[in-house]
């Protein structure tokens, strides 16, 4: 049975609630081994640690995404360090910017952003990292920063871009986008970057492979990122797994949450 690793997946999502318990099988029987659970805004950091706290095979990440802005208070960056002070987390995230959408106002999605980025420092925990059309400047502020580590998930920027996040030590989450044969750039880079800084991801309930295409994403469907970057890589399935895993162990510390 291969062992692998969702690094990112909202399952506390709505979408699961009817069939949560059933979902987790699926993903046992998958050989998911870990999946890492990002919020997206401090009501749901209750949420996602019952629900990691029930589930071992779960860990939780908190921070406030830069989608849901509008539902952020300054008193929730307060809030974010006492969290991380009582309960267990493998992460700071899902914290960055976001450029594609046009009303999150720049400024106030920078000042989340950076005060998240130093509290993941001040806990020494990664970050789990949105960048939508931000990726320069995602890299840029954490590079002025300094002290970090994490991922960039869902990862869809230009060689030069990865590079750069290398150079730093950062991840790269891949996942269902990968599997579209229209997503070449992204293709070519998974097929010769540095195995190290690769990590495996679903992003469910979203953002589902191309066998899925119009379906609701969950992690077991993993696989189908797995066996897509094997044959893009032309390694085996085991090796990526296996190499995928450690890399998020390494990371996420999950011996320690």
């Amino acid at each position: 049975m291969l062992e692998l690793t969702d690094s990112h997946a909202h399952i506390d999502d709505d979408g699961f609630a009817a069939d949560r318990p059933a979902m987790f099988e699926r993903a046992r029987g998958a050989g998911i081994r870990h999946i890492v659970v990002p919020a997206v805004d401090q009501p749901s950091w209750a949420r996602i640690a019952a629900i990691c706290e029930a589930n071992p095979q779960a860990h939780p990440a908190y921070g406030m995404h830069p989608m849901f802005l509008d539902q952020h208070r300054p008193e929730h960056l307060d809030a974010l360090v006492v969290q991380l002070k009582t309960h267990r987390a493998a992460a700071v995230g899902e914290i960055g910017l976001d450029y594609f959408v046009s009303d999150l106002a720049p400024e106030r999605q920078r000042e989340y952003f950076q005060r998240q980025l130093h509290i993941a420092r001040d806990f020494d925990l990664p970050v789990i990292v949105h960048a939508r059309r931000a990726v320069d400047e995602v890299t840029s502020t954490m590079k002025r920063m300094g002290g970090l580590r994490g991922v960039v998930h869902s990862f869809s920027g230009s060689q030069q871009q990865a590079e750069r996040l290398w150079d730093m030590g950062f991840h790269l989450g891949i996942g269902g986008p990968v599997t579209y044969e229209r997503a070449q750039r992204l293709r070519r880079i998974v097929a010769t970057m540095p195995m190290e800084y690769l990590l495996l991801e679903t992003d469910s309930p979203d953002q589902p492979g191309a066998r899925h295409r119009g379906e609701r994403n969950e992690p077991a469907n993993l696989t189908e990122v797995l066996q897509v970057i094997a044959q893009l890589r032309d390694e085996s399935e085991e090796a990526i797994a296996a190499i995928t895993t450690a890399n998020a162990s390494s990371l996420f510390n999950f011996t320690r949450v």
